[in-house]
């Protein structure tokens, strides 16, 4: 029997809420809050950057304040895999709660956007790595049947970020007062720092003796680097050259991973043949679908006539379909785990090109027939990715040794926030390819939203394929 079936033979894991159980609950307030830090700040930042641009100026770098971020946050979250041999689990959890402190104070203190940048590239270190804590500490805490249950939970987290964030940076929104969206979370980091040595466990440095694959992850970086760049140029022809710069790196780095003894991933993770390289493989293609959902509120507010504070609810739909699905396939073991995942990766694909049909119509007057099928389609494209993510994260920590978990973890943000930038980049270079911005106007959107979310569809047949081949097989 395979390692993924094995699970089929557990007892019902039960609810979310045993993650609150006595013996979990600190544990659990300090992981779960390491995700939520991250989550609410990346909302919080979406809605205060025009405000830092208004009010210290720095439009030219505005784009990277994003780029640099999910740079950072992508080497932090190797940091947790590749730290120096004798620094533990919780210490990584301390130094990475004061460096986001440490972050977000100079971000607050900032004169000029190049200060900003720095803050964020410091906050997007120890939030990265907070982020892959939260995977990296599971199989400590937490008895295997939970283990989906912890990230059903951080599925939860990003959705009421999608409320609590922007709530949040609204109320900083005005004048000079966005930089009391970065002061407010300075305790916040050190109150986390403070607790971690009391309500985190210390756990076993498990890990096999390596050097730190300093070629992968300059090709890595550089990868994600050159594809936010290309989301900032309006240029197709350079979107086409970074991106494809962008590839070769990626490329790159497998090549150097599949020969070199010293990895920056776990064993097999860029072998098509072995089930973890698929795994990754499906949260990636996952991952660049979702993130098409970014031009959702200039579609609605264009072509449907919707306010703007109206659009923003009705992309969180998006993470709400996530979440819903996380709880409510966080039960499933086995073949029906299994299931989920490719069934959710079918939903997410079709939702997809469901908007092509209904964001993509010319609506001014904002009729509800157009309006609310594209509702549905926000809702079931985030509730395609929530149903299979949390049994994802669960192979990954089966499908790996002992020995390599810390890497395995590690991985799951780095993905995430490969697809993210490779999605960002892939839509905007297909909805300007489109007619977004020439002829532009109604036509021009009209005919971007059909072909953005009709290509942005394939990606997610790619994670149908890898995720129907992952059941009974050994890694």
């Amino acid at each position: 029997m395979s390692n993924i079936d094995q699970t089929a033979a557990l007892p019902n894991p039960g609810s979310v809420f045993r993650l609150f159980l006595p013996e979990h609950l600190p544990a659990t307030l300090m992981l779960a809050g390491g995700v939520m830090l991250y989550a609410v700040e990346s909302y919080i930042m979406a809605t205060i950057a025009p405000s830092i641009v208004r009010d210290i100026g720095g439009l030219a770098l505005f784009s990277w304040v994003t780029s640099l971020f999910v740079a950072a946050a992508v080497l932090g979250s190797i940091f947790v895999a590749m730290r120096p041999r004798g620094i533990g689990l919780r210490t990584v959890y301390v130094i990475a709660a004061l460096v986001f402190g440490v972050g977000s104070l100079i971000a607050a203190a900032a004169p000029s956007m190049p200060v900003v940048l720095i803050g964020r590239a410091v906050q997007g270190l120890g939030t990265g790595a907070l982020a892959a804590l939260g995977y990296a500490f599971i199989r400590f805490v937490y008895p295997e049947p939970l283990w989906p249950k912890a990230s059903t939970l951080y599925a939860a987290i990003w959705g009421v970020a999608t409320v609590i964030g922007p709530t949040l940076g609204g109320f900083f929104s005005s004048g000079s007062h966005w930089r009391y969206a970065f002061i407010v979370l300075v305790p916040l980091g050190l109150l986390m720092a403070a607790l971690a040595p009391r309500l985190l466990p210390e756990v076993e440095d498990d890990r096999e003796q390596t050097k730190t694959p300093v070629a992968q992850i300059g090709l890595l970086l550089a990868a994600v680097l050159m594809v936010s760049a290309a989301g900032a140029i309006e240029t197709t022809g350079a979107k086409a050259t970074l991106i494809a710069a962008a590839v070769a790196a990626v490329a790159g780095m497998f090549l150097i991973e599949r020969r070199s003894a010293n990895r920056l991933l776990p064993s097999g993770a860029v072998s098509l043949s072995r089930p973890i390289a698929r795994v990754y493989l499906t949260m990636f293609a996952l991952t660049v679908v979702l993130v098409s959902d970014v031009f959702i509120p200039y579609f609605l507010q264009t072509l449907h006539g919707v306010t703007p504070l109206l659009s923003g609810y009705l992309v969180a739909l998006v993470a709400l379909g996530w979440t819903f699905a996380a709880f409510l396939s966080g039960s499933l073991t086995g073949g029906r785990a299994h299931a989920a995942i490719v069934i959710g990766a079918l939903i997410e694909a079709a939702a997809t090109a469901l908007l092509a049909v209904f964001l993509g119509s010319d609506n001014p007057e904002g009729h509800l027939l157009l309006i609310v099928p594209a509702a549905i389609g926000m809702f079931m494209m985030g509730f395609g990715i929530g149903l299979g993510w949390a049994h994802l994260v669960a192979m990954v920590l089966r499908l790996v040794a002992d020995n390599e978990q810390d890497k395995a973890s590690s991985a799951i943000p780095t993905m995430s926030s490969l697809g993210g930038a490779f999605g960002a980049a892939f839509s905007g270079i297909i909805a300007n390819g489109a007619g977004l911005v020439d002829p532009g106007g109604i036509a021009g959107s009209i005919s971007a939203a059909h072909w953005l979310y009709l290509l942005m569809a394939l990606p997610g047949i790619v994670a149908i394929a890898a995720a129907m081949t992952l059941r009974d097989r050994r890694n």
